[in-house]
Order: structure tokens, then C-alpha cells, then sequence
């Protein structure tokens, strides 16, 4: 798509960009920028205008507001993280220490034809060692580096109030939506150790059980998953990495009753929303409004669009919204606008970005994954006569332990579906993983669970890699990563249309369009 070559006014600039030697003095509230007298016959022609002075108080209080803002809450954060790489790293020496002395305690009741295996364990346990090392130290520089920018960025703030023009104030503040970005928290890889107390059978039964999870990579979650095997009354989910076959069990304590910690009405209908990372939350319609929400239902912001949204997405690394829309456009929103990326051949009905930052698209018959520029590089459509992996996708989510995808299938007739709505859940490759139905163990049947055919129209993974759909059968489901079912949520008097979930794996839902509830399923 070409675009027109548009003059843009540099920081500090004073003169108009569109008329040389003229002074800016207005400000012209529907383009959002700076002009001068000239530009009320011109390019600002019937725009609402006002002087620069009188936006000035506000653009003041945003910065104040920003200020205050980071030092009481994100520096204060930011130096507790520091302060826990250095925990970590301890717990981290501690840790495989222990485990290579349970090792070696269970080697020498072994025979001596052990001895091999014995050391490639401990090589691996050593490497592990130092490759979380790393990773920890990585994370640590990363932190202290964030902290020094943030700081830096208050600095200036704080020099544009005290000694600003009105023009020093209004670029101070156009610059706090920086790319100033939070570390990726690294997911560190953990080893668990079983000794083999009755020794039959092949010498690596004889040896124990290591159980090795995935490292290397990153989450967005600031919580530090903890690995357990040891069955002390605390509820768990069971991952597994669709192409390495891994598996890691992580403490994950659920709620008897799950908490509604706030509950409100919404002034527009939802038909997708995404949480950010400070208690907010975008949503979308169906319409070409995007709407900012705080966690008691308040509009922060809102963005007009000139074709219909099909859905939003937040990206796991940037933190920044990612749109696709009716006229085949994926977009991203930058600094209060929405900026085209690239084109699709079909309508796309929905997307995902990924922390690869790739960015996924469904669309009828298959979902494919293309780069930030548009390049496909991954696809599911069918070859020859074969039935879609995908028919009619309508949400899709990745996980932030695995990578790996799960998709809702509307499975329409048009596209080559069977009409049975499901959740197919696919590796980093699009390969199926497995297909979830609606299946409802007896324990679990209620009346408002059964009568009706399985119906999901929303879906999300938490921080520990579990799934939860959002079910028009007046229902939110908790799922494991393999598929299992662990806990109906919530059950609701009206449809559950959308699902999304905080960092602190609160519950944003939304029931029958306008009814929001913020649910609390697990301990924090």
C-alpha cells in the first residue's frame, strides 16, 4: 500500500512544517498537532483549534501524573527484582547442589556399569547450572538497565517542568510513551531427581527419574514458577512441550471458590478484550472504536478506526495492541494511532501475536503466521481434497510456557467443517496436538453444563501454560496444557463472550456483550 510522503515536525522544532518561517501557535485538537495561523486556511481548514497555552496545564499534569506514577510504583518494583536475581542465583547453586548429592547417594548403591550415566547427568545437571546462571545474570543487567532509563526519563520530566517552554512541555510528554520496555523475565530450566528404591530392569531405571523442563526461554509473568513433585496438598498442571515431549510440574494452587474481585457494566458491547500490564484493558466490538477500561470499568482512552475491527491482540514483548480489520489490514497502535503493517489475501478473523514476535492470522480454512513485515513463513491449509486442521477460526491464543497455540473452530459447512465447535491445540509448527470437545467429567455435570451442544467463543492461556475458554453454555473452563479438564471457573446467568487474563492471572470475562467480571481462580 503506498502512503503519501507527510511532513513531520522534528522535537524542538518552532516554525510549521507546512509553511516555512511561520511560527506555531495552535494546536489543532482533531489532527492532534501543532500548527500555525496560516493553517487555518489551509491544511486545518474547519478544524477545531485552540492556542498552545491552554493545553499546557494538562500535557503539565500528565507529567506530574508519570512521575509520580513511576517512583512510587515501578521503581520501587523494579529494585525488588533486582534485589531477587540475587536470591535466585543462591537458591539456583543450592538447588543442583542438592540434587547432585541425592545423584551421587543413589549412584553408589548402583553397579559399577553405572558409573557413565552418572557423569553425562551430572554434565547436564552442571551445564543447566550454568546456562540458568546466565540467564539470571542477563536478567539482572537488563533490570539495572531498565532502572537507569526510567530514571534518566524522569530526569527530563522533571527539568521540562522547572524550566520548559510550553513547546518543551508538549514534546516532554508526547516522548513518555517511549520504547522504554520492562525485561522479559527468563524461564529458567529445572531438574528434579527420583531415586529408584527396588532397581529392576535397564540401568537407567536403576539410575532414577530426571524430569527436565524446557530453558531458555521468557515470560512476561513476574511471578517465578516453582517445580514440585512432592504432592504436599497443593494443586498442580501438568505441561508438556508439544515437539520435545517435556514435561514439568508446576505449584499451582486453585481456589475452592473462585472470587469475583470486581464486577461492572460496560457503556459498549465487547467482543474481545486484552489486559495490559497495569490493571487496564483494551476492548473491541466489532465496530471501528477501540476503548481503553480500567479494572472498575472507566474509558482511559479510545481510538476511532476507519473500517470495522475483527479483533485485537496484545503482544507479549512490546505490550503494544495489534488490530486486524474487515479491509484485510493488520495493523499496530502507536502513539495513540493505528499503524498499517501489512495486508492479507482473505478477511482475517482474528490474530495473535506471538513472543517470537510473529504475528498469527486466522482465516477461512486455515491460520497462517507471518512476520511483523507480512512475510508468511508457517500455514495450515489443507493439501488436495483433505479436511482443514482449522475451518472457521474465531480466537487464538498462545501459550507463554510452551509456544504452543490453541484455536477455536466454529467448524463452519462453508469452509469444509463438520458444524461441531471445538478447541484444537497445535505445536510451535501448527501440528495438532489434540482436540477439545466440551467433554464434562460426571464430578463436574451440572444442569447449566449439559442440554446444550459445546459452544466456545473465547480463549486464553494463563502464565503456567493452563487454557481457559470462554463457553456461550454460560460457563468459563480451566483446562491443563494437555487438554484435561481441571475446574469449571465460573458458571454465569448469561453467555461468556470473551476471556482475558492480567499478569496476575486475574480473569477479565465478559457476559452477554456489556457484563464484566474480574475473577480470582487461583492464590496470588
Amino acid at each position: 500500500m503506498a502512503t503519501a510522503n507527510i511532513p513531520i515536525r522534528t522535537k524542538g522544532q518552532t516554525t510549521c512544517v507546512h509553511h516555512k518561517g511561520r511560527q506555531l501557535e495552535l494546536y489543532c485538537e482533531k489532527c492532534q498537532e501543532l500548527t500555525c495561523l496560516k493553517c487555518l486556511s489551509s491544511v486545518h481548514q474547519s478544524h477545531s483549534m485552540c492556542e498552545l497555552s491552554e493545553i499546557t496545564p494538562q500535557k503539565k499534569q500528565d507529567i506530574k501524573n508519570f512521575i509520580y506514577r513511576t517512583e512510587q510504583n515501578d521503581l520501587v518494583q523494579i529494585g525488588k527484582y533486582i534485589t531477587s536475581t540475587d536470591t535466585l542465583l543462591h537458591n539456583n547453586d543450592s538447588t543442583f547442589e542438592k540434587l547432585s548429592h541425592q545423584l551421587r547417594m543413589q549412584t553408589n548403591t548402583l553397579k559399577q556399569d553405572l558409573d557413565m550415566l552418572t557423569a553425562e547427568t551430572l554434565s547436564l545437571y552442571q551445564k543447566m547450572k550454568e546456562d540458568n546462571s546466565k540467564l539470571i545474570q542477563k536478567y539482572k543487567q537488563d533490570l539495572e538497565m531498565y532502572d537507569k532509563q526510567l530514571k534518566q526519563q524522569i530526569q527530563e520530566c522533571k527539568t521540562a517542568l522547572q524550566q520548559g517552554s510550553d513547546l518543551n512541555i508538549y514534546d516532554t510528554r508526547c516522548e513518555m510513551d517511549s520504547q522504554i520496555h520492562f525485561p522479559v523475565k527468563p524461564v529458567l530450566g529445572n531438574v528434579s531427581f527420583t531415586p529408584n528404591k527396588n532397581p529392576q530392569g535397564h540401568l537407567k531405571l536403576a539410575l532414577g527419574k530426571v524430569i527436565i523442563s524446557d530453558q531458555g526461554q521468557t515470560s512476561t509473568d513476574q511471578d517465578w514458577s516453582v517445580s514440585t513433585s512432592d504432592g504436599q496438598g497443593q494443586s498442580s498442571t501438568q505441561q508438556q512441550s508439544g515437539d520435545k515431549g517435556k514435561k514439568t510440574v508446576t505449584r499451582y494452587k486453585l481456589l475452592s471458590e473462585t472470587k469475583v474481585m470486581e464486577k461492572w457494566k460496560s457503556p459498549r458491547n465487547i467482543s474481545s478484550i486484552c489486559p495490559t500490564t497495569d490493571d487496564q484493558a483494551w476492548t473491541s466490538d466489532y465496530s471501528k472504536t477501540l476503548s481503553l477500561l480500567d479494572r472498575k470499568g472507566t474509558a482511559i482512552q479510545g481510538v476511532t478506526h476507519k473500517a470495522e475491527i475483527m479483533d485485537i491482540s496484545l503482544s507479549p514483548t512490546t505490550n503494544r495492541l495489534w488490530v486486524c480489520d474487515t479491509e484485510h489490514n493488520i495493523l499496530e497502535l502507536e502513539s495513540g494511532q493505528l499503524t498499517h503493517k501489512f495486508r492479507t489475501k482473505e478477511e482475517p478473523e482474528c490474530l495473535c501475536v506471538t513472543a517470537s514476535n510473529h504475528v498469527i492470522v486466522g482465516m477461512a480454512k486455515h491460520i497462517s503466521k507471518f512476520t511483523i513485515q507480512g512475510q508468511m513463513v508457517l500455514t495450515t491449509i489443507a493439501v488436495g481434497t483433505g479436511k482443514p486442521l482449522v475451518c472457521t477460526p474465531v480466537r487464538i491464543t498462545e501459550c507463554p510456557v510452551t509456544r504452543n497455540v490453541a484455536v477455536i473452530d466454529f467448524s463452519d459447512k462453508r469452509h469444509g467443517g463438520d458444524e461441531i465447535k471445538h478447541v484444537v491445540a497445535m505445536d510451535t509448527n501448527l501440528l495438532k496436538l489434540f482436540v477439545y470437545k466440551g467433554d464434562i467429567p460426571r464430578p463436574y455435570k451440572t444442569p447449566q453444563t449439559g442440554g446444550e451442544p459445546f459452544n466456545p467463543h473465547s480463549v486464553v492461556y494463563d502464565s503456567v501454560g493452563n487454557l481457559i475458554i470462554g463457553v456461550r453454555n454460560y460457563r468459563v473452563l480451566l483446562l491443563s496444557g494437555g487438554g484435561e479438564l481441571l475446574k469449571i471457573i465460573h458458571t454465569d446467568t448469561d453467555w461468556t463472550l470473551d476471556v482475558g487474563v492480567d499478569m496476575k492471572d486475574v480473569l477479565w470475562a465478559v457476559f452477554g456483550g456489556k457484563n464484566v467480571k474480574l475473577l480470582q481462580y487461583r492464590s496470588m
